[in-house]
């Protein structure tokens, strides 16, 4: 039959790409090509391509001319674990993944597929930006797909992974989504580049000094996760996906486990010091609680003095937020207060419950972070929290100290559960401050001001720093054995799983910003 035959071989061209060349010259860069990295995200088998055959319409400057099919960019869906998925992937090899017309209507057309069957949204992006021969009509394009990330943020997760550069407007799609993935030295992201900068300021910098995987995973925030390359990479975006619901209107898949519920934690008297002045890293009792020690982190790299992770506890899919007194013992400051709080919204959008170990010594003193808006920003954190509906479960381990223990989900903003451990100390402030503030003019007129000192720091430790002080007062439910802590919280989480608590009824509501 003519026109199979015609069909068939229309779509092995389309397959096969531009050339043997272009494919090469992928290759040669470090990179996979589009439809090998969906083979590598998705199950065997499971792509199902639409449009392939879509071609642009446009004309001038040679575009008539060169009218590949695809136009620069793979849509589709398949599964994950048997789950379905929507992608999109520009084709590096068809103008350089430079987005045009016909390019921008595809992506818009499977995002809207996505929102519809309410399933995930993988990006895998490698363009050069807006297709230049094509003038605004581009820019308009990427208008389009930026409302659509909007329009289903909270309510399917999307997922960037950055596989090259991504330069100017259309490095705010990214920033739109859930989670950000980079792979070093082949990804970039920015708004100008490095010769704009330079023309500009006269700084010299390299594109990955600017904008790589490194950069924006440890010091702007914009990335998630960083990675050697492309297999390990999209390797995590499978794990990442099996964690997550398909919508906001179901529940995380459950995963049995042969770790049992109520397994002692005897490990966790060792990892955590009684005394609040030493460090440990929090992530070590994580790995103690939850099912068989595994948890996915995100922006291990960015704000490391809160840790947020995506972990089971008896099957059941919880985030966990943490302080972690490893680095900079602990403490609250604009980066960890943006970083929880992305998190916390992520996860109450998408059904998950949050279970917070608290151990924060206050807020970051200091000018810079006063002048760079501490108030503001540490405020986005107290948002999160107070807005969420989840189940919502928090443990002091050890100090929790006047504002960022209540910030740290404490009972009095709406946490179902506050636990807390014998080692506990929940106060307006230390023991140390606490008694150079009361009794300052005591102590300067003492004949031996360190010695009054001493026994005023105690006393004040032994009236309202006992570690059943807050349970005394209804502010904790309960002081529980740290051994008995997984047990505790799997109990504890599947009390909450019906839980179903209403918002004021508004249009939105108006985050610190």
């Amino acid at each position: 039959m003519q026109q199979l035959e015609e069909l068939l071989e229309l779509k092995e061209r389309a397959l096969a790409g531009p050339s043997e060349k272009a494919t090469e010259a992928q290759h040669a860069k470090g990179k996979l090509t589009a439809r090998e990295r969906i083979e590598l995200l998705l199950d065997k088998g499971s792509f199902n391509e639409i449009e392939t055959l879509r071609r642009h319409r446009a004309s001038g400057f040679g575009l008539e001319s060169k009218k590949p099919h695809t136009d620069g960019v793979v849509t589709g869906w398949g599964n994950v674990q048997g789950r379905t998925v929507f992608v999109y992937a520009h084709d590096f090899r068809i103008f350089g993944g430079a987005l045009g017309e016909a390019h921008a209507e595809k992506i818009h057309k499977v995002m809207d597929l996505a929102a519809s069957a309410g399933a995930p949204l993988v990006s895998l992006n490698d363009g050069a930006g807006a297709r230049i021969q094509e003038g605004v009509t581009a820019l308009a394009g990427y208008g389009g797909i930026f409302r659509r990330n909007t329009r289903a943020s909270g309510v399917i997760p999307q997922i960037s992974v950055m596989l090259g550069p991504c330069a100017g407007g259309a490095a705010y799609s990214p920033a739109l989504t859930d989670f950000v993935f980079m792979v070093r030295e082949t990804s970039q992201m920015f708004i100008t580049g490095p010769d704009v900068v330079r023309a500009v300021t006269g700084e010299e910098i390299s594109q990955n000094g600017l904008g790589g995987a490194d950069v924006h995973a440890g010091t702007s925030g914009v990335a998630h996760l960083a990675y050697d390359d492309e297999e390990s990479c999209l390797e995590d975006v499978r794990y990442l996906l099996s964690l997550l619901p398909a919508n906001n209107r179901e529940l995380s898949p459950v995963q049995p486990s042969d770790d049992p519920a109520d397994r002692p934690t005897d490990a966790l008297l060792d990892i955590v010091p009684s005394e609040p002045g030493r460090s440990y890293d929090v992530r070590e009792v994580i790995e103690e609680i939850v099912d068989d020690g595994e948890y996915f982190e995100v922006h291990a790299a960015w704000a490391p003095n809160l840790v947020c992770a995506l972990t089971r506890l008896d099957g059941q899919v919880v985030g966990v937020v943490a302080n972690n007194p490893k680095a900079m013992a602990g403490v609250l400051d604009i980066e960890a207060s943006e970083k929880g709080a992305r998190f916390v919204q992520f996860c109450d959008a998408f059904n998950i419950p949050l279970v917070t170990l608290v151990d924060v010594p206050g807020f970051l003193p200091g000018v810079d972070q006063e002048h760079n808006g501490i108030i503001r920003r540490g405020a986005k954190l107290l948002y999160a929290y107070c807005n969420a509906t989840v189940p919502r479960i928090s443990l002091v381990l050890r100090k929790a100290y006047g504002g960022a223990y209540i910030v740290m989900d404490s009972r009095s903003i709406g946490a179902d559960l506050a636990l807390a451990w014998p080692s506990n100390e929940i106060a307006v402030m230390g023991a140390e401050g606490a008694a150079n503030v009361i009794f300052r003019r005591d102590i300067a007129a003492a004949d031996d001001p360190e010695a009054l000192r001493q026994t005023k720091i105690e006393e004040y430790r032994e009236q309202l720093m006992h570690p059943y002080y807050a349970a005394e007062r209804g502010l904790v439910d309960d002081v529980i054995d740290p051994r008995d802590t997984r047990r505790v919280l799997t109990s504890s989480l599947a009390m909450l799983r019906a839980k179903h608590a209403d918002l004021p009824s508004r249009k939105h509501g108006n985050p610190p910003q």
